[in-house]
């Protein structure tokens, strides 16, 4: 199993766990939480949180090394590349903080 793949089912699983955990109380007050629409809406929220998170990193690194990569062939151009790789950063940070915040309204 890949490491990428490992990460992702471990993030899922751990969402999943932590969901049924939240709202133990309701839980208790039903008789019963899995299984139930509720539950199931949950368990979507936050796996779409979950992938949205996990994109979002990928996609982080993945330009925070291509930026780096350019800088260390070209110091010359580190003015031209910095700038534009921030601004790229900030865009996809706010999208995850978006899904997260998202999430927690729904």
């Amino acid at each position: 199993m890949s490491k990428k793949l490992a990460v992702l089912l471990s993030s899922v699983m751990f969402f999943a766990l932590t969901t049924g955990s939240a709202f133990a109380a309701d839980a208790v007050a039903t008789g019963g939480w899995f299984g139930t629409e509720k539950a199931t809406k949950y368990f979507a929220y936050f796996l779409a949180l979950g992938l949205a998170v996990y994109g979002g990193t990928q996609g982080q690194s993945k330009a925070a090394a291509v930026a780096l990569e350019g800088i260390a062939r070209n110091p010359s151009a580190a003015d031209k590349i910095q700038t534009p790789m921030i601004l790229a950063l900030a865009l996809m940070e706010s999208l995850v903080i978006f899904a997260l915040i998202s999430t927690f309204l729904v």
